[in-house]
């Protein structure tokens, strides 16, 4: 379990492929503090398990599945990545539960600058609209954001300048993809 609050940008080192999966290797600093091998870490906001740590970096593999309903398979090296470590009891939950198990992918159709930030219009599958509820919770590439408003197939979210800054929203443009989460409670009460 994860809260959205990102804890550093982390880059990609390496992909490799083995057979259906493929293997990635991420240069991280705060992700790996006591971490170990077989700790959760969200990447992109998709949970993952950290199967090898070494001096700056740690590996997660992706199998068939999570790359089918994510966008990890999409990765280059260098390129930046959000990571944070899951929850420990007593933590405090700064922004909203995140399971890390992605519910699709999305994509930004429109960055628009408004006062003091930017706007993201998102394109989101029709059957995950239901769960665009407006004021309520979203992870977008992991990040805990609200949802700003639901319109024309698409959800909006506005994003401060902080989290430009510290998160991958920020090299963001029109036709990139993002992993959506959809809020565990609006899924809950909107699944039938």
């Amino acid at each position: 379990m994860f809260t959205g609050i990102i804890e550093e940008l982390g880059e990609v080192r390496k992909i490799i492929r083995q057979g259906a999966n493929l293997l990635f290797e991420v240069k991280a600093a705060k992700a790996i503090e006591d971490s170990k091998i077989g700790d959760s870490i969200c990447v992109n906001g998709v949970c993952v398990t950290v199967v090898k740590i070494g001096k700056d970096s740690f590996f997660f593999e992706a199998m068939p599945q999570t790359l089918k309903t994510s966008d990890l398979s999409g990765l280059k090296i260098n390129q930046k990545v959000n990571l944070e470590r899951s929850l420990k009891l007593g933590d405090r939950l700064g922004g909203h539960f995140v399971t890390g198990h992605v519910d699709c992918v999305g994509m930004i159709r429109r960055k628009i600058n408004s006062s003091g930030g930017i706007c993201f219009e998102v394109a989101v599958p029709g059957d995950f609209l239901r769960y665009c509820l407006p004021k309520g919770s979203v992870a977008v590439d992991g990040i805990s954001l609200t949802i700003a408003a639901r319109k024309r197939g698409a959800l909006s979210i506005s994003i401060i300048p902080h989290t430009l800054k510290n998160t991958t929203l920020g090299f963001k443009n029109p036709t990139d993809k993002v992993n959506i989460e959809f809020d565990i409670l609006a899924k809950s009460t909107n699944s039938s």
